[in-house]
């Protein structure tokens, strides 16, 4: 997908539903009235996740805390070591999202994230990665794509709606160039739409949610990978690493086990 001119900071309010496909055969009737199809209103978004091997920066963003953030590496589509990515730093503090991204090409970003090699363009974006990278040494842990359909407001431009479809993700091949199998994250026929706005949610809109029963929810598609894959392998090397000290000091240990990937803990 091209675009000539490129945004690289964001602040607005991300709000996130999980609809039927009826729902949303009825919300674009509701909107069409005040919303167009974007200029580029269908495409694919690929995502490489960052993070440690701890996970540190997704456990703290399932705690729901004030502030989260996390490191991305995103395409529109398959791209080649020429093609435009887009390598973004995305914040959430008290409920408003900031995204803060630079544009490279693709080969240029990976020998960045993966070699260390400095890009050529220097930027006051680029030096708060470097910082993040610094603290959190993070490294590819999982791909996300998914089929987007996008929409924007005929009175207030800044307004966004957006379908996501066909969620899926893989652990292996962990490169925006590399064409490789995935796996679902949601069922096929699940729709995840967000509201983008730096503002409040017009009345139209709000009227047309509660029309066709939709309902707000807290969804990340990195988090419910995590979750459902990660976690419980962190899970079982923490008991296995716990349970070798045992044998090795004679002594019984009560160990904490994550069992959603945030605060809640169990005992074991």
């Amino acid at each position: 997908m091209k675009n000539t001119s490129i945004q690289c900071c964001f602040a607005r309010h991300e709000i996130k539903y999980r609809l039927t496909k009826a729902q949303q055969t009825a919300l674009r009737e509701a909107i069409a009235s005040h919303m167009t199809p974007d200029a580029h209103p269908n495409y694919t978004i690929s995502n490489l996740y960052y993070d440690n091997d701890n996970f540190s920066m997704i456990r703290a963003s399932l705690d729901k805390p004030d502030y989260k953030e996390k490191l991305r590496l995103r395409s529109y589509g398959l791209v080649g070591d020429g093609d435009t990515v887009f390598l973004e730093m995305k914040k959430k503090y008290d409920g408003v999202v900031f995204k803060r991204r630079i544009v490279l090409k693709a080969g240029e970003a990976m020998d960045y994230l993966e070699n260390r090699a400095r890009p050529e363009k220097e930027s006051q974006i680029l030096r708060e990665i470097d910082a993040l990278r610094f603290f959190y040494a993070p490294e590819p842990k999982g791909y996300i794509a998914y089929d987007r359909e996008a929409w924007a407001g005929t009175e207030d431009p800044e307004l966004r709606l957006t379908f996501d479809t066909n969620l899926r993700w893989r652990k292996d091949a962990l490169d925006l160039r590399a064409d490789a199998p995935t796996a679902l994250i949601l069922p096929q026929d699940a729709v995840l739409m967000e509201i983008k706005t730096p503002d409040t949610i017009p009345l139209w809109l709000v009227r047309a949610l509660e029309a066709n029963a939709v309902r707000q929810t807290s969804f990340s598609k990195y988090g419910a990978c995590f979750r459902e894959h990660f976690l419980p392998a962190l899970a079982e090397k923490q008991r296995r690493s716990v349970l070798q000290e045992t044998k090795q000091t004679g002594q019984a240990i009560r160990f904490p086990i994550r069992t959603d990937g945030g605060a809640a803990v169990r005992y074991a």
